[in-house]
């Protein structure tokens, strides 16, 4: 009878297998390590290159396991939530005053869309900013915390722009009260960690 992985195995790359029979042998079945290990002959993989690629993923395991035990938690969210949201209010009405010192507010139905756009361009240019040249907001340099993609380095600067973009999805502030990364690190493959990381 044909084993019943033998399809799922083919399908893995050679790396896959090798993470697979060497590295990750505790997380399969004993069927699913027979195919693998099958796939692993047939296929000829020449076994002297399964030490550097145990050796990679056990360094690329253990560094997972660092970022994610140095998640923080909620309440550390919440202070940064405090923290970062009165410093845009505040930013966003000092740049609402000195708009209004320029432009005279004649249209009034304009002047308060000028000003909506101002507090969304103070949001998103205070956290893009912040986090693409330190990794952090003024809360997170409070809380000794900063923002890395899920391997632990740095995030790009697209990934912190979408990081700031997806902020604007509903609910997204509240979403780290029920998990531990929040939507907004969920969908940019980032997390929030103590600086202590490295």
């Amino acid at each position: 009878m044909e084993n019943e992985f033998a399809k799922v195995m083919s399908e893995r790359t050679d790396e896959e297998l090798i993470k697979i029979v060497t590295v990750e042998r505790d997380k399969y079945n004993p069927t699913a390590l027979e195919a693998a290990d099958t796939e692993v002959e047939k296929r000829n993989i020449d076994t002297s290159t399964f030490q550097e690629i145990r050796e990679k993923a056990t360094t690329e395991k253990i560094q997972k396991q660092k970022v994610d035990s140095s998640v923080v938690g909620s309440g550390t969210r919440f202070m940064h939530l405090l923290i970062d949201w009165a410093i845009w209010i505040v930013l966003s009405f000092v740049l609402s005053f000195i708009v209004g010192l320029i432009v005279n507010p004649i249209n009034l139905g304009l002047y308060q869309i000028v000003i909506y756009i101002l507090f969304l361009g103070a949001f998103l240019g205070y956290y893009a900013f912040m986090e693409i040249m330190f990794q952090k907001t003024i809360g997170k340099f409070v809380t000794k915390t900063k923002v890395v993609k899920m391997d632990g380095s740095k995030p790009e600067s697209s990934d912190i722009i979408a990081r700031t973009f997806y902020r604007l999805i509903p609910f997204d502030r509240l979403s780290f009260l029920f998990v531990r990364n929040g939507i907004h690190d969920y969908l940019s493959k980032t997390k929030v960690v103590r600086d202590n990381l490295d």
